[in-house]
């Protein structure tokens, strides 16, 4: 596939590593020299200096055989400008942009993304997908990741082995007999730097991180399995009144009216502003980082503490503080690429990588065949992978136990007719089945070939 991105920054360099690796043909166009030259010195890309939305420059990045565009440069309008482009000049089948400014994505003005207006088939707004992805954890606090599939029926944790983890050293095999009724399943794990998928023989040891897929009316018992309570918060205090923080807030005074909300902002004016925006919420003016502030907040009484300022290390440094001030539990926002492999060992219970987030939103779109949803894992080791299996995949008809094709992927959970089916060894998928499964990255361009749709199909 050729991909053309606007963009050479972190989303920008992460597509394009990932699409790269597949062996697709990528070009990015930016105009700072120095980003496309790190690009070209690491990535198996052409890069072409110059602006992301002036025709010329779209047209020697080869945009007119170009199967995709992805314009994720940091200005809205430009994103916008070179998808109409796309359109308009060179027939570009598929087109994403990434839009941050909120003042375009009011449901008042959705239908400005039309055939017949800014021409975008995919519209990504970073802000909403992590907030969604903050107030999603908020019912999930035992788990560090919490994703869902299949129109929500499914739902992929990842749940921290603690010494308490009542499942320690079981090998896998043996919880379908002790939890007949539990179709939760066992689909990876993080061991240190290594990510493995187990077989019914393994174990889980302290230390380990387990990806599991679980109905979405069995995610309390199976956070309860691993030891993790499944309380919502009832108080929470937020460090960072941006578009994130904002957003968070808002969502809760919405859909939780009776949960208590504290919002720490550092500038005055936004303070204010937020202040108007906001309800029932308290929003304090100061930093996250004054124990003054935290303490005016009742911070010691809070449930959960979310950092969410644009400063990692405020994020990191906030969260302790308010952890060893009494809160029961934090989470962070991280952007840095190196701080998630030690921010756990700081008292760090979740924390989330926006860019990562965003990356797994468009690559959902990037895929070939049949994939509906795509979540990324430890910068793309691993994804979890949610696809259609139809008459022309080599998997119809044949028990899970037979299917060597899968090293390296473990299935997760069926769905047949809404209805979510535990993947045993006896277990058929047949045609229109929806299939969330793990797999290393790897496996990547089997998974694409076991669920693509082959030409004899049509």
């Amino acid at each position: 596939m050729k991909v053309v991105i606007c963009g050479a920054g972190q989303v920008g360099f992460g597509i394009a590593e990932r699409l790269a690796n597949e062996r697709n043909d990528v070009a990015v166009v930016d105009r700072d020299e120095r980003l496309l030259q790190a690009m070209s010195d690491q990535l198996d890309v052409r890069t072409v200096l110059g602006h992301g939305s002036h025709p010329d420059v779209l047209a020697r990045a080869g945009l007119a055989q170009a199967d995709m565009l992805i314009a994720v440069t940091h200005v809205d309008e430009v994103n916008m400008v070179a998808c109409q482009l796309a359109h308009s000049l060179f027939n570009v089948p598929s087109k994403v942009a990434r839009v941050r400014a909120q003042a375009y994505l009011a449901p008042e003005y959705a239908s400005l993304y039309s055939r017949d207006s800014l021409p975008i088939d995919v519209v990504i707004s970073p802000e909403i997908e992590v907030g969604e992805t903050v107030l999603r954890r908020l019912g999930m606090r035992g788990a560090v990741e919490a994703v869902p599939f299949a129109d929500g029926e499914v739902m992929f944790l990842g749940v921290p082995c603690e010494d308490q983890c009542p499942i320690l050293e079981t090998p896998l095999r043996q919880l379908t007999g002790l939890f007949p009724d539990l179709k939760s399943v066992v689909v990876g794990v993080q061991r240190g730097a290594d990510l493995l998928v187990p077989t019914g023989e393994d174990r889980l040891h302290a230390g380990d991180i387990a990806f599991v897929c679980a109905p979405k009316d069995q995610v309390g018992r199976t956070l309860a399995l691993f030891g993790r309570e499944n309380m919502p918060p009832r108080r929470i205090v937020i460090a960072g009144g941006g578009q994130i923080g904002l957003y968070v807030a808002q969502e809760l005074e919405r859909r939780t009216p009776a949960m208590s909300v504290t919002l720490i902002e550092s500038s005055r004016d936004r303070a204010q502003q937020i202040a108007q925006s906001l309800k029932h919420a308290i929003v304090l003016h100061g930093s996250a980082l004054d124990q003054g502030i935290l303490r005016e907040a009742d911070i010691a009484n809070a449930d959960l503490m979310i950092a969410l300022t644009n400063d990692d290390q405020v994020n990191v440094l906030s969260s302790v503080m308010a952890k060893r001030l009494g809160a029961q539990q934090n989470l962070c926002l991280v952007n840095n690429r190196s701080y998630p492999q030690f921010v756990r060992g700081l008292g760090i219970d979740a924390y989330l990588d926006p860019r990562a987030i965003t990356i797994s939103r468009i690559l959902q779109h990037v895929r070939r065949g049949r994939i509906r949803n795509v979540h990324a894992l430890l910068e793309g080791a691993a994804e979890v992978i949610e696809t259609e299996a139809l008459d022309s995949s080599p998997l119809i008809g044949r028990p899970l136990r037979e299917l060597r094709e899968l090293r390296g992927v473990r299935i997760g959970a069926i769905i047949r007719n809404g209805k979510v089916l535990f993947p045993a060894g006896d277990q058929l998928i047949v045609p229109n089945d929806r299939v969330v499964l793990f797999a290393l990255r790897s496996t990547e361009k089997q998974i694409e070939q076991l669920f693509r749709v082959s030409l004899e199909f049509f």
